[in-house]
């Protein structure tokens, strides 16, 4: 049977309470009684009640993390980055997958208090603000990251989208690609974050007296990219576009192998650049040029800030934008000499 605290106390001649100070290190105790108690928790093998403890401490050095799929390979990073900040400082994640149900994450939402966690990470990729007001009733720090949506008004790690596009055609147009497709995810852009990348190819392309040429597409999964591959083919040959810029990695994966199967070869015929920096983007062939989503990072700062909060600092911004990054690999032809 179990050591309890009340043989804890009687091995060692103190009271209860006294072994309850000692545990919990919530209040003064000499150091012979501390160093009697310590000693009998060992001969007895004596494992506190986590629930009770926290119960009475307030901490259950528990953080809970709502994903949509821990299979996306960027969630997984995400959920990477989380769980090495939270082990730094003694804590552990309850790992929850809604596989894109709002139902289920306000569900798990609720889970999530029950076992006393002291902050939640959404990892989503649903339009909906009914998340973020939940989660808000309870009175807990929670990150609320989304890498398509702009849910106004929750606080959320994230790059410069505006300045990452910028980026994209500032190096395409050095390369001699002075007429660039964008291609982007079509479906309530002014509710996402489609919105600050398409401003930012725009005003980048205006700033050089280009002519912004946007193709909106139904999806933004590999095949998406693939199935739109006739429409997009359409406007490259209409315009004479040298270089295809799509809003996410899969896209553009997906239009690579329609343009494959179609006999054009990237990126001898068609220069193309995609957005995220999946795992597989550096795997595929022709190595995809792209801009870097640091989704480990993003977890990581996102958990900080958690821990930041659970402490009782205040963070100053909303939103934390990390450093923007362009990965230069090989889909992506020089012809400007």
């Amino acid at each position: 049977m179990s050591a309890t605290i009340k043989d804890v106390a009687k091995l060692a001649e103190v009271s209860i309470s006294t072994v309850s100070r000692v545990i919990n290190d919530s209040k003064p105790v000499s150091p012979e009684a501390r160093r009697r108690v310590l000693k009998a928790i060992d001969d007895l093998g004596y494992k506190p009640n986590e629930i009770a403890r926290s119960l009475v401490t307030k901490k259950s050095n528990l953080i809970g993390i709502i994903v949509d799929d821990i299979g996306n390979s960027y969630v997984a990073q995400i959920v990477r980055g989380i769980e090495e900040i939270g082990r730094m400082y003694k804590y552990d994640i309850v790992l929850c997958s809604s596989y894109g149900s709002e139902e289920a994450e306000l569900r798990f939402i609720q889970l999530l208090m029950q076992k006393q966690v002291e902050g939640i990470i959404i990892v989503s990729e649903i339009e909906t603000t009914k998340i973020a007001d939940n989660i808000s009733k309870y009175k807990v720090p929670f990150v609320y990251l989304n890498r398509l949506y702009n849910i106004s008004k929750t606080p959320t790690v994230t790059i410069d989208n505006e300045v990452a596009t910028s980026m994209v055609v500032d190096y395409l147009n050095k390369l001699g690609h002075n007429n660039l497709l964008y291609v982007t995810w079509n479906k309530n852009i002014d509710l996402t974050i489609e919105k600050y990348k398409v401003q930012g190819y725009t005003d980048a392309v205006l700033s050089k007296d280009g002519f912004p040429l946007v193709s909106g597409i139904d999806g933004y999964k590999i095949d998406d990219g693939y199935n739109n591959g006739e429409k997009i083919l359409d406007a490259i040959q209409k315009n004479n576009v040298t270089a295809v810029f799509c809003c996410q990695d899969e896209i553009a994966i997906g239009l690579i192998n329609y343009l494959y199967d179609n006999g054009i070869k990237v990126p001898e015929d068609i220069s193309v650049v995609g957005y995220g920096d999946i795992s597989i983007a550096s795997i595929y062939r022709p190595k995809l040029t792209t801009v870097k989503e640091p989704y480990y990072d993003i977890g990581a700062v996102a958990m900080r800030r958690i821990l930041k909060e659970i402490n009782g600092e205040i963070p100053d911004e909303r939103t934390l934008k990390l450093p923007v990054q362009l990965i230069k690999r090989e889909s992506v032809k020089d012809i400007s000499k």
